[in-house]
């Protein structure tokens, strides 16, 4: 089972892939990197798919949250090449030429997964992909939902826990009913409460 920690205070199963679902500024990126350093805290992997900020501010968000160093974390960055930034990917970080690049963050995505959970035998990774927003700005329902099944089909072969933000008011309930097909359960951020989760089993 994977501990989402405060606020939510719920377990799910392994291999489970979540919707955070919400209005702008309703918390959503915030309640993932909890999820998060709640688990690098105790030991398990984070890998964070950013099409909307640069590997940089994740670390920064997640170093405010919890001391990752010497820790399996590391960020797929969809943004730093599409802004002429001139960088290589490393140990930590994997770089994609622009967030159209779907094919291009499904390869990267793969190689950091294998490489924490086959070659350095850490069999709790949980994973946040921010945002499912920013793929619907570039390319159609149907390529993103053909991404998404593979994506969270990856999440759930190496029994992770995958977390996808989605900007609630910004998408027509098609989009979003189509959409939330994909995953097992959908937790909603809101401006002026805390999240619901809507989990399965519950």
């Amino acid at each position: 089972m994977y501990d989402l920690g405060p606020p939510l205070d719920v377990e799910v199963e392994q291999g489970t892939n979540l919707l955070l679902s919400g209005p702008a500024l309703s918390g959503k990126k915030g309640l993932a990197f909890d999820v998060l350093a709640h688990g690098i805290g105790n030991g398990d992997a984070a890998i964070v798919v950013s099409n909307t900020d640069g590997a940089k501010r994740v670390f920064e968000d997640l170093g405010e949250r919890v001391d990752y160093a010497d820790r399996p974390v590391a960020v797929v960055d969809c943004v730093t090449r599409q802004q002429g930034g001139e960088v290589r990917d490393d140990t930590q970080v994997r770089y994609t030429s622009s967030p159209v690049d779907m094919t291009g963050v499904g390869i990267k995505f793969s190689e950091l997964l294998e490489e924490f959970y086959e070659q350095r035998g850490v069999e709790r990774n949980r994973v946040f992909l921010d945002s499912l927003s920013t793929l619907l700005m570039y390319s159609d329902l149907q390529t993103v939902f053909r991404f998404l099944h593979v994506f969270t089909g990856r999440v759930q072969s190496v029994d992770g826990l995958g977390l996808y933000a989605i900007d609630s008011s910004a998408h027509d309930d098609k989009t979003m009913n189509t959409l939330k097909q994909l995953f097992d359960g959908v937790i909603e951020t809101r401006e002026d409460g805390d999240p619901t989760a809507n989990l399965p089993g519950r």
